[in-house]
């Protein structure tokens, strides 16, 4: 469950250090985003040879959260931390880097988000 200026880990190679969240899409009125859903971020700090720079602003997609999310089949999915993915527009559903970092919810997959879930190491 994040929020408004929830701050995230990056689990790819863009280039950036750490993501702010500034709007969760779906509504005027939404307060939490769930694995699997697209926010807009600012980029808090960035590698100099990355492909987002200080202070953009990206779509991210949610790809791990701490908050426990109970499935269909009563099973609960809990990560460590809060993680996300740049893509390049909630459209086409592209992630910007190359590689991914640590395991992924299954969600990610069934939302639409095919190619991150094939560049993961793990899907859980």
């Amino acid at each position: 469950m994040i929020q408004h200026r929830t701050f995230l880990k990056v689990a790819d190679n863009s280039g950036a250090k750490a993501l702010q969240v500034i709007h969760i899409f779906g509504g005027s009125q939404r307060r939490y985003g769930y694995v699997g859903d697209v926010l807009n971020c600012v980029v808090k700090g960035a590698s100099s040879i990355g492909q987002v720079k200080d202070s953009q602003i990206v779509k991210v997609v949610l790809v791990r959260t701490r908050k426990e999310k109970r499935r269909k089949d009563g099973s609960l999915i809990r990560f460590s931390d809060n993680a996300g993915v740049v893509i390049d527009n909630a459209k086409d559903k592209n992630p910007i880097g190359t590689r991914i970092f640590g395991p992924i919810a299954r969600e990610v997959k069934d939302k639409g988000f095919s190619k991150i879930a094939s560049m993961a190491i793990e899907v859980v």
